[in-house]
């Protein structure tokens, strides 16, 4: 069984930055990327960035391009999203996602989903 473990939210003021991290525990040798979605209040969960689990470039949404960097560690099994220049529409819950393929995760439709932490911005 898989489990995602999500750290890092938090309550920032705009332009602030924060380092959300996501470590995956169990067996998930099918599964070869790892990403981020968010969900705000009212809104739909949205797709926000993925990578490959041995590393290499990035795929981000646009909301969050120059801004954001997701990169990884794969000895220690774990996901980081690097968030700079915070906005106050960036506030939403954040999930980690394990899934087959940047291609699957950028669809939406990863493996797994962690169980979410909240960020907030404000201004």
């Amino acid at each position: 069984q898989v489990r995602l473990v999500e750290s890092g939210g938090g309550l920032v003021p705009a332009g602030a930055s924060l380092i959300l991290s996501c470590t995956a525990f169990g067996r998930f040798d099918n599964y070869a990327a790892m990403g981020w979605f968010r969900q705000a209040p009212g809104k739909e969960r949205e797709f926000v960035a993925t990578i490959p689990w041995g590393g290499g470039s990035g795929v981000y949404a646009d909301a969050v391009k120059g801004r954001f960097t997701i990169d990884t560690d794969s000895t220690a099994n774990t996901v980081y999203l690097r968030m700079n220049n915070l906005k106050v529409e960036d506030t939403a819950v954040y999930f980690c996602v394990l899934g087959p393929g940047t291609t699957a995760v950028t669809a939406g439709r990863p493996g797994y989903w962690g169980q979410g932490t909240q960020v907030t911005i404000v201004s």
